[in-house]
């Protein structure tokens, strides 16, 4: 029987636990994460996965302690698996399985290697994106990729919307090529790093709208940062103003040099100075969720001015 130690978090995680699963591996060990308290937590739970097959799960703050990594070779797996895991794997880890470590990344490498990859391609307008199973070497999303599975991405899908085609992507991936690797014989396609770059990671305050921007780049950061992630905010007339979800609109009206809010024929529209207009499906303010008729109430008459 083919044996593995997991490193997994998050929705990917579970799908990909469950994927080896339903293959026969036997996973000896899985690495997780505590949940921060800070963090809202809107997905499965991948300790309570493995609590109902009764595998042994640790959520060590450093997994390539010494006495960890000791631990890891007593086990003799066949190989290491990383499915979202949020900390680096140490070289004298990924050394340890003799068949291979590999991780699940959520993009089509090479492009988006690095953090948040489902964002940054809503950000960048892309119109796909996926999954990739790969290789860990030493730089992160860096190594072979052994399989890949596409999904579209439409253009009013929100990360929420994107990241679960990604999770059933990785999933798909990891199920159809388990075979070929347990036997030994799945590809090894090396990467092209020059065409995709690196991404950091994200932070709620990188979802200030600039309303200087053109209307399909400031749909995007919207969508991009959708709840279940902090939103995109921006300031009316002095009040703090979440914008949870746009649709671009065509209208018949001049480019402002000042971007506005205004309702017309009850829908609330945005102005944005560098060209084009949306329409604001829901917001919130203070968070509450406010409907377009009852702004009047809350901003004062409009228009209304984002400062």
């Amino acid at each position: 029987m083919t044996r593995a130690v997991v490193f997994a978090y998050h929705n990917v995680g579970v799908r990909c636990l469950k994927a080896l699963l339903a293959h026969g591996v036997d996973v000896a060990l899985l690495f997780t994460h505590e949940d921060n308290p800070a963090e809202y937590i809107w997905f499965d739970s991948v300790a309570a996965v493995a609590a109902d097959y009764g595998i042994p799960t640790i959520t060590p703050d450093d997994p390539n302690t010494p006495e960890l990594l000791q631990r890891i070779r007593d086990l003799k797996p066949d190989f290491l698996f990383s499915f979202y895991y949020r900390k680096m794997l140490s070289m004298d880890l990924l050394a340890i399985a003799p068949q291979g470590a590999l991780n699940m990344h959520g993009s089509l490498l090479p492009k988006y290697r690095g953090r948040v990859p489902v964002n940054w391609a809503i950000i960048h307008g892309e119109t796909e994106t996926g999954a990739t199973l790969h290789y860990m070497v030493e730089k992160p999303d860096a190594g072979d990729i052994v399989d890949q599975t596409a999904v579209p991405i439409l253009p009013d899908d929100t990360a929420g919307d994107v990241f679960s085609k990604v999770t059933l992507a990785a999933e798909s991936t990891l199920y159809r090529v388990l075979p070929a690797l347990i036997a030994g014989n799945a590809p090894r396609i090396v990467q092209d790093l020059s065409q995709g770059r690196y991404f950091s990671g994200r932070k709620p305050e990188d979802g200030c709208i600039d309303w200087n921007w053109p209307a399909e780049r400031i749909h995007n950061l919207v969508r991009a940062v959708a709840p279940p992630y902090p939103g995109a905010f921006t300031m009316v007339n002095g009040q703090l103003v979440r914008i949870l979800r746009t649709q671009r609109v065509e209208l018949n009206t001049d480019t402002m040099l000042t971007p506005q809010l205004e309702l017309i024929d009850s829908r609330l529209i945005a102005h944005c100075a560098g060209g084009g207009s949306l329409q604001i499906l829901a917001l919130d303010i203070a968070g509450d969720s406010v409907v377009p008729a009852q702004l009047t109430n809350q901003l004062g008459p409009c228009p209304w001015r984002f400062v």
